[in-house]
Formats: structure tokens, C-alpha cells, sequence
């Protein structure tokens, strides 16, 4: 189930981490946690701002369209 070679191929993986836009929001939650010995309810500020940041990025990554991958095996075909 590998590739064939010869084809064109772009990893996804290397271009997905670019942007992390909540990694601020996460780091102080978690910084948050650790200096109340994981005890939620203090840190239900740095909790709610995660959450938001989260439900923002939601339906940003989406691509109706399909991945670039699946772009690239079809310009392939039609080049053959």
C-alpha cells in the first residue's frame, strides 16, 4: 500500500505544523494546572479561553475540496 514511483507527493505532516494557534492558550492552561496541583477549579479562566480558541480554529482547517494530494494524483492522470 505504498506509493508508486514517480508520483507526485506532498506530506502533509511537514506543512501542518506551521500554525498552531491555540499552542498560548494551551501552555498557560497547563501552567495554570501545574502551579494548583491539577485542580481544575482554579483555572477555569485559562479553561474557557482554551475552549473559545478551539471552537474558532474548528471549521477553519476544512477544505471542502479535498486534499492537495488527491489535486496532484489527478493533474498526474491527466498528464499521462
Amino acid at each position: 500500500m505504498g506509493r508508486k514511483a514517480g508520483t507526485l507527493y506532498i506530506n502533509p505532516k511537514k506543512f501542518g505544523s506551521l500554525s498552531k494557534p491555540c499552542m498560548k492558550e494551551m501552555i498557560s492552561f497547563l501552567n495554570c494546572l501545574s502551579l494548583s496541583q491539577q485542580n481544575d477549579e482554579k483555572c477555569v479562566r485559562y479553561k474557557e479561553l482554551l475552549n473559545t480558541c478551539m471552537d474558532a480554529q474548528s471549521g477553519k482547517n476544512r477544505k471542502p475540496w479535498g486534499s492537495i494530494n488527491y489535486h496532484l494524483q489527478r493533474l498526474n492522470r491527466g498528464r499521462k
